[in-house]
């Protein structure tokens, strides 16, 4: 009886082990959309659920020696699962609130709703800590056996740790999304619990099953809403890199991600041009030497393509030119087939990371454009000088490169990190801030060409174009945009070019180059936001 009793509690660590981690996983999911996935969000997430199991280590090993009871044990985790059960219904009016924060940049709503998500997995994760400590107190019935039955716990308990860790990005939430992954999760825990207490009570388990059937409940008469209300939604999906959302706007098509602090793609059915920071990448190949002109762009590699919008205008201003669009999440690529007219016979997309994909091809383009910043979770590895030599390799003789990196009004750390970076590959490195750049938030091209070029080529150049959706840029690159030169030299590290003076607030060098060794993007742009936000 001893050992059929030893088995179940085994079988006990082993679900709550799958569980906790499970849970852990599925929480970036429920607070992504609202918060995105940057390091500190993570950080905080894993610190907290690590104090959360801390303190349940701690308090469960007590209990455990104050009422060694199976029931007792079974209770606890009983509680556990189906408070992980109710997380996902608490939490997302909270969530749904820290939209108003986001809207207003009100930094007080933002901390606010954060902090109040995180403490709601105070409790389940602290209970599903106590579980290990009870159950090695209860198995342990022989001291000289203690260490050999420990070490089952413990195994068991990291095995279903793995299982939990693999099973919410790779199988649940791509398949039946986050809520019902919470739900799953919770249910065959709390089934496992049930199970544990009608071999000790049947009445217990009878009262139990009550926690089953209010999840239950929940589920059914509280089905799933938009996880994020927006009346111009007209799709929403989560994939497992991102919370995917489709806004129509009169007719155009617009997609966010995550958060939905910026659009990352654009789709108006009868125009070309976006009026977006995707225009200007039309025109980065002329700032090649005159005369440079549309012949003499036949190919194009987007890293970051998402919905498409870089290469359905590409392919209307230079013809039916090869290109090949690298997005890593293919459920955005789905989006952009569905949604977003991504049809271009001449446009092959590679679902895969950026930096692998350059690391595996011989092939050379003469543009490569970058767009797969996303702050504030820019890849690291997609910021170094390895990269930009990547870059620079396969690059045509007369190649350009051209990278979207956000910025404010008045800070401009990111820009100048990359292209302080691109600086130590490249011979001219050039940054053409988008229209309006003096409004709170922008965007800017950081441009770097393979052969030494000139500031004002692009104005030489522009004279030669005859197209008329090249001629519109032009006009507002020229005549509304700022453009400069980062030369990283002792006494004139970043020059005027046209359109306006330079920032006060640049600094006065360039600054070391990010390695794959060492690239702190994360601090960058966290103090980006966090400046931005504390100034409004």
């Amino acid at each position: 009886m001893t050992e059929k009793k030893n088995n179940y509690i085994l079988l006990t660590v082993f679900i709550s082990g799958m569980t906790t981690l499970g849970v852990e996983l599925s929480a970036i999911r429920l607070i992504a959309p609202f918060f995105g996935t940057s390091d500190i969000i993570w950080a905080n997430l894993i610190g907290l659920v690590l104090i959360y199991l801390s303190i349940g280590y701690f308090v469960g090993g007590r209990w455990a020696d104050t009422d060694p009871r199976h029931s007792t044990f079974y209770q606890i985790i009983a509680w556990g699962a189906f408070l992980t059960g109710l997380i996902p219904f608490v939490a997302m009016p909270i969530l749904r609130w820290s939209v108003e924060g986001f809207a207003t940049f009100n930094a007080g709503i933002l901390i606010g709703s954060f902090v109040a998500v995180l403490i709601l997995f105070s409790i389940p994760m602290t209970l599903l800590g106590m579980a290990s400590p009870f159950a090695i107190r209860l198995a342990v019935t022989n001291v000289g056996g203690t260490g050999k039955i420990a070490g089952s716990i413990y195994a068991l308990s990291t095995l279903g740790s793995i299982l939990g860790t693999f099973l919410p990005g790779l199988i649940l939430i791509p398949n039946i999304g986050t809520r019902y992954t919470f739900l799953f999760f919770s249910i065959v825990l709390l089934i496992v619990a049930i199970g544990g207490l009608l071999s000790q009570s049947k009445s217990y388990g009878v009262i139990y099953l009550c926690l089953m059937v209010i999840l239950i409940i929940l589920a059914i008469y509280f089905p799933n809403r938009p996880i994020k209300i927006n009346e111009r939604a007209v799709y929403e999906t989560e994939s497992r890199y991102n919370y995917i959302q489709v806004i129509k706007a009169n007719d155009e098509y617009l997609l966010y991600l995550n958060e939905g602090t910026g659009i990352h793609s654009i789709y108006r059915p009868h125009a070309i041009l976006a009026y977006g920071i995707w225009d200007y990448f039309l025109i980065v190949p002329f700032f090649n030497d005159p005369p440079h002109t549309t012949e003499h762009v036949n190919s194009l590699l987007v890293i970051g393509s998402a919905a498409g919008t870089i290469s359905k205008q590409y392919t209307a201003v230079y013809g039916k030119i090869p290109i090949d669009g690298v997005e890593i999440d293919p459920e955005i690529s789905r989006v952009g087939y569905d949604w977003f007219a991504m049809n271009e016979p001449n446009v092959t997309t590679i679902n895969e990371d950026g930096r692998f994909y350059l690391a595996n091809i011989d092939r050379k383009y003469d543009v490569i454009s970058v767009d797969a910043y996303r702050p504030p979770y820019i890849p690291f590895q997609l910021t170094s000088q390895e990269f930009f030599q990547e870059i620079y390799d396969h690059l045509n003789d007369d190649g350009i490169v051209a990278i979207n990196a956000g910025r404010s009004a008045h800070d401009y750390s990111l820009v100048i990190a990359l292209g302080s970076t691109m600086k130590s590959v490249f011979p001219n490195v050039y940054v053409l801030d988008a229209p309006s750049f003096e409004s709170d938030l922008g965007n800017s091209l950081v441009i770097a060409s393979k052969q030494p070029t000139k500031l004002l080529n692009v104005v030489n150049n522009a004279a030669l174009v005859e197209n008329p959706h090249l001629h519109d840029v032009f006009n507002r690159v020229i005549n509304f945009s700022r453009v400069w030169e980062i030369t990283c030299q002792a006494n004139h590290p970043f020059v005027p070019g046209f359109g306006g003076d330079l920032l006060d607030v640049l600094p006065s060098a360039c600054i070391p180059p990010f390695t794959d060794d060492k690239a702190p993007i994360e601090q960058v742009v966290h103090g980006l936001i966090f400046r931005y936000i504390l100034n409004q």
